[in-house]
């Protein structure tokens, strides 16, 4: 069981890592548009929030694998732990959403087609 949560929770932390990679270059792409772009503050920080998330969910992902799962008083821990590590991720979903709504704007390379 403690092998089981180990890899649960590393492959966990490897997507948090890709997302946290892939909100970088985003906020790289939104500063280098620069302070004219319609959304820029708005998307800046959204980005920022949801790194600041990332970071704790990535903590507590790490704090969650270096437990052992037989103690019973470790169950319960782990058990709330987990519990919020999710809620948080959840944010981080629901906060990415936003930034992607927000984070797009038509770059004029393809015209519309009219019929």
């Amino acid at each position: 069981m403690n092998l089981y949560a180990t890899k649960k929770s590393a492959a966990e932390g490897m997507l948090d890592i890709a997302l946290f990679l892939a909100n970088i270059t985003h906020m790289k792409t939104v500063i280098e548009q620069g302070a004219g772009f319609r959304y820029y503050i708005a998307v800046l920080t959204l980005i920022s929030f949801s790194l600041a998330l990332q970071i704790v969910a990535g903590v507590l992902l790490i704090i969650i694998a270096r437990r052992d799962v037989s103690q019973e008083f470790n169950q319960k821990s782990l058990d709330s732990l987990n519990n919020i590590t999710t809620i948080i991720i959840f944010f981080i979903f629901i906060t990415n959403i936003f930034i992607t709504v927000f984070g797009m704007e038509r770059t004029g390379l393809f015209p519309r087609m009219h019929f």
